[in-house]
């Protein structure tokens, strides 16, 4: 189980494959599991990292209080922990947020970005109200009931009663997430800034992947991000919901490697 320190901090983190590297990271509330099949496949041509969030998976937990470039900045611990310069990085969802911090805060540590299921602006009121309920949830009634309340936003309603296994696999990853894990993401998400201008500014190559029915961050957002960015491509997944990458693993690993590949990676 390789590991890291940073501030004191554990950090756990994966390595498969060889050749240029590429780093996932995880969404919420979730770890580098969710990332399985597309490390698999893309580590029969690149060197794949995935790195496990403070309080999520098998790191430690924060002992203070997170912001989206927080965790970005522990992504660049790892890389020089790792001994890498620049590296193609992924995320999904949240992790598409720390992608987009890593570009504001370390462009030249971003050889090329793959964004799956995610956006480039804020929270709204609305959103923010509803971290806030989050919070408290978590606090009060611990991670089952998030991973309870995230499940049917996570799948498909097809996914769900037709693949019973991967539902209760999804459940699993999102129940073993920490308190503190929980309650510093949702703050550091519900105060994450417009990263429009970062994507605008962006002169790397970009690809955008999203479940056709993903209704949290939908595609719309994903043609937005696309308008305003100078080198990218949207894919739509048909069949996935937010968590394309296990929901629809094959088609996501397709998408990933074809654009690994085209731009040389």
């Amino acid at each position: 189980m390789p590991t890291f320190k940073t501030n004191d901090i554990r950090i756990h983190f994966t390595h498969e494959g060889q050749g240029e590297p590429v780093m996932l990271i995880h969404g919420f509330p979730l770890s580098v599991d969710m990332w399985r099949p597309q490390r698999a496949a893309l580590s029969q041509r690149y060197n794949v990292y995935s790195i496990d969030l403070r309080g999520f998976g098998r790191s430690d937990p924060p002992t203070g209080a997170m912001s989206i470039d927080t965790y970005a900045d522990d992504v660049v611990a790892l890389l020089n922990a790792l001994g890498i310069g620049q590296a193609v990085v992924g995320g999904l969802s949240m992790g598409g947020y720390i992608t987009m911090a890593l570009l504001r805060r370390h462009p030249e540590r971003v050889k090329a970005v793959m964004l799956l299921d995610t956006k480039m602006t804020p929270d709204t009121a609305l959103g923010r109200q509803g971290r806030n309920e989050m919070i408290v949830q978590a606090r009060t009634e611990g991670p089952a009931s998030i991973a309870a309340a995230m499940l049917p936003k996570m799948l498909t309603p097809a996914t769900v009663q037709a693949n019973p296994a991967l539902t209760e696999h999804v459940r699993t990853l999102m129940a073993t997430a920490s308190v503190p894990g929980l309650i510093c993401a949702l703050e550091a998400l519900r105060e994450r800034p417009d990263s429009t201008m970062t994507l605008k500014n962006a002169r790397v190559p970009a690809l955008i992947v999203v479940g056709s029915a993903d209704t949290l961050t939908p595609a719309a957002e994903s043609g937005a991000m696309q308008e305003v960015m100078h080198n990218a491509f949207v894919i739509e997944i048909p069949g996935a919901a937010h968590l394309s990458t296990l929901e629809q693993p094959s088609l996501v690993d397709a998408a990933l490697l074809a654009f690994l590949d085209q731009h040389g990676c």
